[in-house]
């Protein structure tokens, strides 16, 4: 008489499971465009130095490594790295393998990430501020670490960077593009000289 008690519980249990498995396969999470996902198939080539460019698809150079006139308010006349005119949203890439040891605004850099390798360090300035990695994050050559941000950022505690009509910009900038620099052992280099 026990079995047959419980018989329909056993029943509606078995029920309930397959009906579990049945609506979790349906409503299976799946990730934004806008997630980090390393390995997308984007195509870079390799520098006869062995380095990726930091931006797929865009290599126009709007400002060089070493002395010009200032941009901007706030700009320095000695230029650390390069700037590549890139449109908001546009891919940066590993240029090599190594580790993000820095995410975050940094003054006239804006928002910023750094991947360092050995004792290379490569920064992305004016990135956006919706970070794919983190600091502590291993990257591979060519995963996306992150995008070319807007020129216009809002709610950055202390930005003292702002454009001709008073809103504040996304560090040292007049429009969205990416600052690329090196650093070797703490002293800045050409970056071109890494893609000859």
């Amino acid at each position: 008489m026990s079995n047959s008690f419980f018989m329909p519980f056993k029943i509606f249990f078995i029920i309930l499971i397959i009906f579990i498995i049945l609506i979790s396969l349906f409503f299976i999470p799946i990730a934004p465009d806008s997630y980090y996902i390393p390995n997308q198939n984007i195509t870079f080539d390799i520098s006869s130095s062995g380095y990726a460019w930091p931006s797929p698809g865009y290599t126009t150079i709007n400002s060089y490594f070493g002395y010009r006139s200032s941009p901007t308010a706030g700009a320095s006349s000695y230029h650390s790295g390069i700037d590549i005119g890139a449109p908001e949203g546009s891919t940066l890439i590993a240029v090599t393998s190594g580790q993000i040891t820095f995410t975050g605004f940094l003054g006239g850099g804006g928002y910023t990430i750094t991947l360092t390798s050995g004792n290379i360090k490569f920064t992305y300035c004016h990135v956006s501020p919706i970070y794919i990695v983190h600091e502590g994050d291993y990257v591979s050559q060519g995963d996306v670490i992150g995008y070319v941000g807007p020129k216009n950022v809002y709610g950055v505690k202390g930005n003292q960077y702002k454009d001709e009509n008073g809103n504040p910009t996304n560090g040292a900038t007049t429009g969205p593009h990416l600052h690329f620099g090196v650093r070797i052992n703490g002293e800045y280099a050409n970056p071109l000289s890494f893609f000859q």
